[in-house]
């Protein structure tokens, strides 16, 4: 039985051009399903998800929409309905891949339904607004998107615009075959595990070690967004414990610093009862943009982790702030959580002739913990910096209790 493609376009824009793919993608012997998600909907026979269907499904007045002239409101009910339809679609076994294209306001409805969709199935956004500054991160976010700039315009089917078509179909064709590795594991205990260049080797040695009992361990840099896409993949089912070595998004998220990891950070696991070691790394820092520093940021004690990356230590004031938000979402779990803390240092940033190195000040984040916690929350700190290999066996030994 061919592959089953979804094929998101604005038909009454892009017809001929998304009529071109659709009898490409059905020629290399898959099975393509047209969605519409043009407000005003089109003429075309034959589409198999015509516009006013996911205008129904996103809650939304067809007729209505095409007398309206808000755009916004109209494209948040396409993108709403496109999105609903696609995870019903997966959910009948009725979606194997899918496949995009757009300008700016295609590109950002088409990868908006496709994060719909968990990671591992295929998605192909074929944009001709792929390389303006900002968009390319708007379109992808957390998804497992491939981005296809066109170059040219999409409009009108030049030999040009049918050779980019045409790759676009034959990767999606690739995709979709059957010898791909399946992302859930299939023997073993898959664990996520956050990670970040100051403390790569506590991360390092605790996958290693891991991996060697059998375990399967993937890691994100939380940097932002790969923390943010942890949380996603959290909430659909890919794991059974998580290590959260680096959980600094949070104060990021509080302050609107720019690793801001987003409000759901350090919930997800604990609300679906997943066992969780959480630890320290970077939290004690912030990383506000330079175009944006206060000027008390510029006599702050610094560490410079490259050329282009500062991280500023956080205040004693922020710290205890800090740790009241982790203690808020920590109290919501419902499964066992330890929170393992380095007296020595929380990173390779926090070393002794570094002029962020404070640990006792760090001891301010740990004392609210203790006083915010519920009670079967344990906390125990390591006579380590979190570099050495005394916290790495730590964290591998709750590992091997816990999961």
């Amino acid at each position: 039985m061919p592959k089953s493609v979804l094929v998101i376009s604005t038909l009454d824009t892009k017809g001929q051009e998304t009529l071109y793919l659709k009898d490409k993608l059905s020629a290399i012997g898959l099975a393509p399903v047209v969605m519409d998600i043009s407000g005003r909907g089109s003429d075309i026979a034959g589409i198999e998800v015509p516009a006013a269907r996911v205008a129904e499904a996103g809650g939304g007045d067809f007729e209505e929409m095409q007398r309206s002239r808000d755009r916004t409101r109209i494209t948040n009910i396409m993108m709403a309905g496109g999105s609903r339809i696609a995870t019903e679609l997966l959910a009948e076994g009725k979606l194997d891949g899918v496949i995009a294209l757009g300008g700016s306001t295609g590109s950002l409805m088409g990868s908006e339904i496709m994060r719909a969709l968990p990671f591992g199935i295929p998605k192909v956004m074929i944009s001709s607004t792929a390389a303006l500054p900002g968009l390319s991160t708007r379109y992808i976010g957390t998804g497992d998107i491939a981005l296809f700039h066109s170059v040219v315009e999409i409009s009108g089917v030049s030999n040009l615009l049918k050779n980019v078509m045409d790759r676009a179909a034959h990767a999606l064709a690739g995709m979709v075959a059957d010898d791909i590795t399946s992302p859930k594991p299939q023997k073993g205990k898959a664990i996520a595990l956050t990670m970040l260049g100051p403390c790569e080797k506590c991360a390092s040695s605790v996958r290693i070690a891991l991996e060697s009992k059998g375990y399967q361990i993937i890691g994100f840099s939380a940097a932002g967004i790969g923390d943010r896409a942890m949380e996603d993949m959290i909430a659909d089912g890919f794991f059974q414990g998580v290590i959260d070595l680096a959980p600094g998004g949070v104060g990021e998220h509080h302050f609107g610093f720019m690793r801001d990891a987003g409000p759901n950070r350090l919930e997800t696991a604990g609300k679906l009862g997943l066992p969780q070691i959480i630890s320290t790394c970077s939290v004690n820092h912030m990383t506000p943009a330079r175009s944006k520093y206060k000027p008390e940021f510029h006599e702050r004690r610094k560490f410079d982790l490259d050329k282009l990356r500062t991280w500023i230590r956080l205040s004693p004031d922020e710290l205890k702030e800090v740790a009241g938000v982790f203690a808020e979402k920590l109290n919501q779990a419902k499964g066992p959580v330890i929170v393992l803390i380095p007296q020595k240092g929380w990173s390779a940033a926090d070393l002794p002739g570094n002029d962020t190195h404070d640990p006792a000040e760090d001891q301010l984040f740990t004392q609210v913990l203790r006083e915010r916690l519920k009670a079967d929350i344990q906390i125990v700190e390591i006579d380590a910096n979190m570099e050495d290999s005394e916290f790495a066996n730590a964290v591998v030994e709750n590992a091997l209790k816990m999961f």
